[in-house]
């Protein structure tokens, strides 16, 4: 019997995602680790490191960890960070190449059972990892993880750059990677505008302190958009 609900879209997006994470595991390794993404090159990297480096806590949750690039980059700094991520095939290859504690969980086992990371943590930190429609239940779940005083920092495609001759409303599209090499599996990815954006936050419990638009020098148009927001409990 079919779902009118759009529960079976839902789940078909999901398993898109994961397959082509899964069967891009290596290309997408390869291209974080020799710097083959422009946009990464130009300064998103940057801007959530620098974001991170903000903070006075230490405990880092990086959810959607992906190979495990940031772990790697802030553990000489004193960072502790735990990393989880659906995908097995990236996670091994985290774990390789160390920096962390890394976990294979899908965002729905997070969400069902958040305490299963551990923690109480300082930051979490999800770049370029919320790709689903539904993301309210893991905003909740990350929001349950955070210590006192601890913050969220979400990091996406700049809405209105990605949006450039395309309509400005929420819906489903689709990653070819077609500027890579290697990559065999497309992607559906879920836009949303800066309202929606804020609006998922706020309906999950979180307070957007602070909005960066990190920016392409060459071109002087915004690589991304970063969000700094913290439990809405913290600002009463």
């Amino acid at each position: 019997m079919n779902r009118s609900d759009g529960s079976d879209a839902v789940e078909d997006r999901t398993t898109e995602i994961s397959a082509s994470w899964d069967s891009n595991a290596e290309a997408w390794a390869k291209a974080v680790r020799t710097g083959a993404i422009g946009s990464r090159r130009a300064g998103t990297d940057a801007a959530i490191l620098a974001a991170i480096r903000r903070s006075r806590g230490r405990r880092v949750l990086d959810v959607g960890c992906g190979e495990g690039w940031l772990a790697r980059a802030i553990a000489s700094d004193g960072f502790a960070v735990t990393g989880i991520d659906g995908s097995a095939a990236l996670v091994e290859r985290a774990r390789a190449a160390g920096g962390g504690r890394f976990e294979v969980m899908t965002y729905d086992a997070f969400s069902a059972h958040p305490a299963s990371v551990g923690g109480p943590f300082d930051i979490a930190v999800l770049n370029f990892a919320l790709l689903a429609e539904l993301i309210s239940p893991l905003l909740g779940a990350v929001r349950q993880c955070l210590a006192p005083g601890g913050m969220l920092l979400i990091q996406t495609l700049h809405p209105v750059e990605v949006s450039r001759g395309e309509p400005y409303l929420d819906g489903w599209r689709v990653e070819t990677f077609g500027s890579l090499e290697g990559f065999a599996h497309p992607m559906p990815w879920y836009f949303r505008t800066l309202a929606s954006w804020t609006r998922e936050m706020a309906g999950a419990g979180f307070f957007i302190e602070r909005i960066d638009e990190p920016e392409d020098p060459s071109a002087g148009r915004p690589l991304s958009v970063l969000f700094t927001a913290v439990p809405r409990s913290a600002r009463t």
